[in-house]
């Protein structure tokens, strides 16, 4: 069965239509963060699922603030996001049901092999943070409202240090786009592993920094209330959710692999 990916600016479209006709309850609209779909692995997962249950899955592939706006505003089925601190104002504020673990991996710090900034050896983050702020090094932010830009601004932020040195880039573009402009640029750039593992090797730059704490990145999948938006397919979207959690999703997300290299380590047993 065939999948359709959306980018956010083509889901207004896609809404207007979908509104436009009579629902279809064997299609599913799912809002993810675009590490998802940059890295690979919908596109591994999803015939899988539709294969096994007959249900389609059309994705609009955004930054994570983008996803559960669109969930806010019941325009899709589920999201699938990579930000704790929104996904429990997204629940507790009510548009978000069932809320599950899925999986997880984590944040590096790529810049080019030269190390401007010196951040190599430094041992946290705060500390790699401070000396590319300090050396007017250029840092590229995703500015996307997304998960890896709410994650880049906490650390700033948890740090005590603001991010307004003159080496300072916000593009408000996917990670794709600003994995490429670091590369052209020389620059550094915080990114999710996942996507720096299928980006990797068409990128001149190296993995400098890793392993901090503060660099876990877990993921989501939260149903859209249908208390709230009943026009929504919840059974549908409990189905793929199920799908998600259950032994043979968690398996898949673990068995996927970009260069022989894990890229999501599946955890719903730690609900």
């Amino acid at each position: 069965m065939k999948k359709t990916t959306f980018s956010f600016a083509a889901a207004a479209l896609i809404l207007i239509s979908y509104s436009a006709t009579s629902a279809d309850d064997t299609r599913i609209r799912l809002a993810t963060t675009t590490s998802t779909y940059d890295s690979g692995l919908l596109d591994y997962l999803l015939p899988k699922f539709e294969q096994d249950t007959g249900y389609k899955v059309d994705v609009i592939a955004t930054g994570t603030g983008k996803a559960l706006k669109m969930g806010e505003n019941g325009d899709v089925d589920l999201v699938m996001t990579h930000a704790p601190k929104a996904e429990a104002s997204f629940v507790e504020a009510g548009f978000g049901v069932l809320p599950r673990k899925l999986m997880y991996n984590d944040f590096v710090l790529v810049g080019p092999e030269s190390d401007p900034a010196k951040i190599a050896d430094e041992k946290n983050i705060a500390k790699v943070f401070e000396n590319i702020a300090k050396s007017g090094a250029v840092f590229i932010s995703r500015g996307d409202d997304s998960g890896t830009h709410k994650k880049e601004l906490g650390i700033w932020a948890q740090n005590k240090i603001e991010p307004n040195f003159g080496g300072y880039r916000s593009i408000g573009q996917g990670m794709g786009p600003t994995l490429n402009m670091a590369s052209e640029m020389q620059a550094y750039t915080l990114t999710d592993r996942g996507t720096w593992l299928a980006y990797n090797n068409k990128l001149a730059l190296k993995i400098l920094f890793e392993g901090d704490e503060q660099l876990f990145n877990p993921y989501q999948v939260i149903i859209v209330n249908p208390e709230r938006y009943p026009t929504t397919q919840y059974q549908a979207a409990k189905v793929f959710s199920d799908w998600l959690v259950n032994p043979k999703g968690q398996q898949l997300i673990n068995e996927f692999k970009v260069n022989g290299q894990q890229l999501f380590v599946a955890n719903a047993d730690k609900q």
